[in-house]
């Protein structure tokens, strides 16, 4: 990206001066040898410009140029450094993903010998949240405050986010692959001009070219790719919850002034065209399956949607969810709310019990963090018992039932 004034165009009518919220413009007289009209010329402080492209909206002379490259191609990429997190937020709490990614995050920025950075938007009364940003290893915030940015919305929260980035040029971006990391990533990707890989399960730095390995299921889950952007910065990344255990910093950093950097972003009348009317929460929603620490699973054999009844009974009994696998959900035998996999929820329990599932890639991909492992099915050969902590081969009428019984009488 870049952005420069047309010497010839320029009458020194200073609109552009008053339009930039940056205070990037300032005018200068006219050298004998510019081409053009008019005694001042304006001149643009690159190290200051975010190029928000306030300027370029208001010359009502087509004096200013500013480029975007799609592909984000840039012939130096030496000026780009730092890890950064997109810490999402709602009701004014950062969720748990963006303390996973921290996690991660550090072991990247480590092997860069760069720093690791959050980036929080919000209201003003969002800098509450930021000592548990340091608490996980982050050793910046940025943190962008603003009343548009309480809840989230699509257009304002790029437009923030992007300027951030072009200001302050992180060389890797991680987001939640959640509803709103997903949204606001592919949208990010393109205002900035990156790439971006989404879903990944594997994050790693090669030990040579220094650049971002992304690792994630293709072709329909049957093998795992690992994707590369050497071209582009930021190299961005969106990742499920749970594909990464969250630890808190043996080190963390204390909050002040030099490591949280507060950047107003200015947000136009087109960033605001949504209105935010009522937030109503889907109380159909019964089952919490990311937070779950102990999860009991059905699948395919089962053989039809009474049986889960079985599963229902030790789940309760253990105190713990109902989760599913993708042949059940789509023969209609339990909601969509229940299904694990890649094209459902990942969790990463403290015990997951799988009965009747055979452990497909794609079901796989969605639990194999687990701490532990019980894996029921009547073939020896079933993939799940390559991942599984510990495996019964038998039919899970019959150790299903047993399970539940002897668990009743050690509760009494």
């Amino acid at each position: 990206m870049s952005i420069k004034i047309l010497l010839d165009k320029c009458t020194g009518c200073t609109l552009c001066v008053k339009s930039c919220p940056f205070a990037a413009i300032k005018m200068i007289d006219r050298p004998a040898d510019a081409p053009g009209k008019g005694k001042k010329i304006a001149v643009i402080d690159l190290d200051t410009c975010t190029l928000c492209g306030a300027c370029v909206e208001s010359c009502k002379f087509n004096a200013i140029e500013l480029k975007k490259e799609l592909g984000g191609s840039d012939a130096d990429i030496s000026h780009f450094h730092g890890v950064w997190v997109f810490a999402e937020q709602r009701e004014g709490k950062i969720q748990s993903v963006a303390y996973e990614l921290l996690t991660e995050g550090r072991k990247l920025a480590e092997v860069l010998k760069t720093e690791l950075c959050a980036v929080l938007c919000g209201d003003p009364t969002i800098e509450e949240e930021v000592e548990h940003l340091f608490s996980y290893g982050a050793d910046k915030v940025y943190l962008l405050p603003h009343q548009e940015l309480k809840h989230y919305h699509t257009a304002p929260y790029t437009r923030a986010i992007a300027e951030a980035i072009t200001k302050y040029k992180p060389e890797i971006m991680l987001l939640g692959a959640t509803t709103m990391g997903r949204d606001l990533a592919a949208r990010l990707a393109i205002r900035v001009g990156a790439g971006l890989t989404a879903d990944c399960t594997g994050l790693d730095i090669d030990p040579v070219k220094k650049i971002l390995l992304q690792t994630r299921p293709a072709f329909g889950g049957n093998i795992m790719a690992t994707i590369q952007t050497p071209k582009h910065r930021p190299q961005m990344s969106t990742v499920r919850p749970k594909v990464f255990k969250k630890v808190k910093s043996q080190s963390s950093k204390v909050k002040n002034n030099e490591n949280i950097i507060k950047f107003t972003p200015v947000l136009s009348a087109e960033d605001l065209v949504v209105k935010l009317l009522e937030i109503v929460e889907d109380e159909s929603v019964k089952v919490n399956l990311a937070e779950a620490e102990i999860i009991v699973s059905g699948g395919r054999g089962l053989q039809e949607a009474k049986n889960f009844k079985l599963i229902e009974e030790l789940a309760a009994v253990l105190g713990g969810a109902v989760g599913a696998s993708r042949a059940t959900v789509d023969a209609g035998w339990i909601s969509a709310h229940h299904q694990v996999g890649q094209t459902g929820k990942t969790v990463s329990p403290k015990l997951y019990i799988a009965c009747g599932i055979a452990g497909k890639i794609q079901h796989l991909a969605g639990m194999q963090s687990s701490d532990t492992i019980v894996a029921i099915n009547k073939d020896p050969d079933a993939p799940i018992f390559k991942v599984a902590t510990y495996g019964i081969v038998g039919d899970l009428f019959e150790y299903v039932p047993l399970l539940t019984r002897k668990l009743k009488e050690l509760r009494g």
